[in-house]
Formats: C-alpha cells, sequence, structure tokens
C-alpha cells in the first residue's frame, strides 16, 4: 500500500470511529465495522484512487458494515426492528473531530497499561491486529484476545461518548500520556527481542502526541511528552551501527543527531516550563536538552542534570529514576557519590538487570574491575533485548581483557 494512503488512513481511522460510536454508540461494535472499513479502503484506493471525500467514504462504509452486524444479529434473534433496518442515511457526514475522544476512551482508566496500549494503537493509531502483536512480540491470537477484552470492558464501564471534564479531565488526560509514553519507549528501548528500537513505535507515538498537543495546546505537560519524545528520537540515527548494535551515548556521532527535532523540542519545552506547574515529564525533558544542546560529551552538564533527576525523583518515587541520578552524581561528584544513591534501591529493582549494569558501570569508574566485571556478566544474563545483551556482554569481555593484564587471571582450571 502507498504510504501516502496508509498516512491517510492512520489520520482518518480515530476520526471515522468517533463518528460511527457517536451514531450508532456500542463502541466494540463500531471499531470493528471501521477496521473494516479501513481494509476496504487499503484495498481499493491504491488501484481505484483516493475518494474526493475520503473520510465520508470510510464513514459511509462503515456505517454500512454496522447495519449488516445488526441485520444478522437479528436475524440470529428472529427480531425484527425498524430502527436497525434503515438503510444508510444519505445526510452530510458531520465534520467534527473526535479523535481526542476515542484517544480518552481507548486510555480509559478501566484498562490496564497493557490493554489500552494495544486499543490505542489499533482505534487511534490504525494499526492491525497483526501489526500490533508482531510489535510487541506476541501471537496474533493473544494479542486479539487482549483488543477484545479491553473493549469488553469499556463496554461494561458504561463511559459515554463525550470528553470528560473536571477532575476526570486530568486523570483521563494522565493516563492518556502514561500511554503514549509507554508506546515511545517501546519503540526507543525495546524490551525484548532482536530490535534495539522499533522506529515505528516511537514515530507513532509521536504523532499521537502531536494530536493530543494540538488539541490541549494549552496543556503543559503535553507539550512536556512531546518535547521528551522529539529530544530522545532526535538521537536514534547514532544510537546502533549497522549491524544493529547499541552504541552509548557518550561514545555516539552527535553529527549524526537530527537537529531539526531538536530544535522543536527545545522550543515546544521552553514554551511548556513558562506555563504552570512543572511536571515529570517537562523534567525529563529538561534532562533530554541538556544532553542534546551538548556539541560533545565531555561538555555535559552533568551537575544539571543530578539536579534535575533529583527533582523527579521527589515527584515520582520511581527506583528507575534514582539509577539514572546515581549515574549523573557519578559523573558530577564521582563514582562514590553514584554507588551511595545506588543502596537505596537493591530491594525495588533487585534481579532488574539495569540494576546490575549500572553499578558494574560505576564499580568499572571506580577501578574496581573485578567487582565490575562480576555485575556486567548479571546484567548481561538478565538482559531481555539482545542488542542490549550483547553490549552487557561486550563490556564484560574487555573487563576481562583489562583484569587478566592487570594479573587478575581466573583461577587454574576455571
Amino acid at each position: 500500500m502507498p504510504s501516502g494512503v496508509e498516512d491517510l488512513l492512520r489520520e482518518l481511522a480515530p476520526q471515522v470511529l468517533g463518528a460511527i460510536v457517536r451514531r450508532y454508540g456500542a463502541f466494540d461494535a463500531a471499531e470493528d465495522a471501521v477496521q473494516e472499513a479501513l481494509l476496504a479502503a487499503a484495498l481499493h484506493w491504491p488501484q481505484d484512487g483516493v475518494p474526493a471525500k475520503p473520510r465520508g467514504w470510510l464513514v459511509q462504509t462503515a456505517a454500512r458494515r454496522m447495519i449488516d452486524q445488526r441485520r444478522s444479529e437479528q436475524s440470529r434473534r428472529n427480531r425484527e426492528s425498524q430502527a436497525v433496518l434503515q438503510e444508510v442515511p444519505a445526510q452530510k457526514v458531520s465534520e467534527e473531530d473526535d479523535t481526542l475522544i476515542v484517544l480518552f476512551m481507548c486510555c480509559h482508566t478501566a484498562l490496564t497499561p497493557a490493554s489500552a496500549i494495544a486499543l490505542t494503537l489499533r482505534a487511534v493509531g490504525g494499526l492491525t491486529t497483526a501489526e500490533i502483536a508482531s510489535a510487541f512480540l506476541v501471537r496474533e491470537a493473544t494479542m486479539a484476545q487482549r483488543i477484545a477484552r479491553a473493549k469488553q470492558r469499556i463496554k461494561a464501564s458504561g463511559v459515554p461518548f463525550r470528553m470528560p471534564t473536571g477532575d476526570e479531565l486530568a486523570a483521563r488526560v494522565r493516563m492518556v500520556l502514561r500511554v503514549l509514553y509507554l508506546i515511545f519507549n517501546e519503540g526507543y528501548a525495546s524490551s525484548t527481542g532482536r530490535e534495539l528500537q522499533r522506529a515505528e513505535l516511537s514515530e507513532e507515538a509521536i504523532r499521537l502526541t502531536r494530536m493530543v498537543w494540538r488539541m490541549l495546546p494549552d496543556d503543559s505537560e503535553v507539550a512536556g511528552l512531546l518535547a521528551l519524545m522529539l529530544l530522545i528520537d532526535a538521537r536514534r540515527p547514532a544510537r546502533s551501527n549497522a549491524a544493529g548494535d547499541l552504541i552509548p551515548l557518550a561514545e555516539q556521532d552527535r553529527t549524526l543527531w537530527n537537529r531539526t527535532l531538536i530544535a522543536e523540542g527545545v522550543t515546544l519545552l521552553n514554551g511548556a516550563l513558562g506555563r504552570g506547574a512543572v511536571g515529570e515529564y517537562q523534567v525529563q525533558a529538561a534532562i533530554a536538552a541538556v544532553h542534546d544542546q551538548a556539541s560533545r560529551a565531555d561538555d555535559t552538564d552533568w551537575p544539571q542534570i543530578a539536579a534535575l533527576y533529583g527533582l523527579l525523583e521527589k515527584m515520582t518515587g520511581n527506583p528507575v529514576v534514582t539509577l539514572n541520578r546515581a549515574v549523573a552524581a557519578a559523573m558530577a561528584d564521582g563514582p562514590s557519590a553514584g554507588l551511595a544513591l545506588l543502596e537505596g534501591v537493591g530491594e525495588p529493582l533487585a534481579g532488574h538487570y539495569r540494576l546490575d549494569a549500572v553499578r558494574a558501570h560505576l564499580l568499572e569508574m571506580a577501578g574496581d574491575t573485578k567487582a565490575a566485571l562480576a555485575h556486567y556478566r548479571a546484567a548481561a544474563a538478565r538482559a531481555t533485548n539482545l542488542p542490549e545483551q550483547r553490549y552487557l556482554a561486550t563490556r564484560a569481555a574487555r573487563l576481562k581483557l583489562r583484569a587478566a593484564s592487570d594479573g587478575l587471571t581466573r583461577k587454574p582450571g576455571e
């Protein structure tokens, strides 16, 4: 399918779904009908050409699918209902864009993050179930069940098709941002599999976040999240080599970084910081901006980054933030400062490869080669992403050679 048609369908998918849900209700049935309409368009438009009013074409096609579904249900139940047997109205299709309402429904607080991610990518992102399953390395049947359960939970919740208001709006915005953040993270740093990153997921997260930002331009955390994504994604071209191996931030060729994305991210961040309270996504974006604005790794303002991580730690209480703060503290004040911070995260992150990886890095900085080697090996054994596993194993191998040159050889027969 031509990329132009694919991009158009992804843009129109949530708008069409919103129109169908608004007209017929029944989110689960409407979502299925829209997916069938998108499939029909994907089959016909590349050959027949994109219709003059593609959104109207999709709405009418999905509406026919809805009526067909209801007719089938009526036939099975042996009942007649004039309302569901009526022809598709010839009225003009409303131009109202319900994308944001659809996104808020997909990110309903009744759903788990995993279910909300899957439903968002399908209903708002326009991805097929097979594409989503492939992105998250699960069987298509498993992902289909996850999406089906998510739609059932939305149906059972009885949530009306409208924008939430007041406290409900604030809670749902946080959930939407959380879901988009998780999608981006999985794309930028895949948790499992043979690929270091999945560009299609991070790009989709950026597209959807741009959409939310256009609709909520005064929300500083929406702008902060978009800035964060752009500032991090700008480094993607330099983050791996031709073989797909990980290149750490300090060793990246910064001339490969996307300066256009960096400039856009910094502009967004500066605008967000001038409005209202500062949230966690803005702080993360500020950290990313400090990294991106350093022309060389040696020019990085580590004291500022350490201070920002301290603020983020107070906001979130997240032990992973403490890991990052430990690295920043080590770079600013020496490895002993970083190692001291790790003492408080041993229990919540027990068994997580990143704890071993950070500890190994700081021990290596401190000159404790033998201990660093042990932690690199432990981190490599626990990592589930193959490029990260290879990187950690390579670090261990290099330290082993260094240990040998320093006289820290293995025992005979080991």
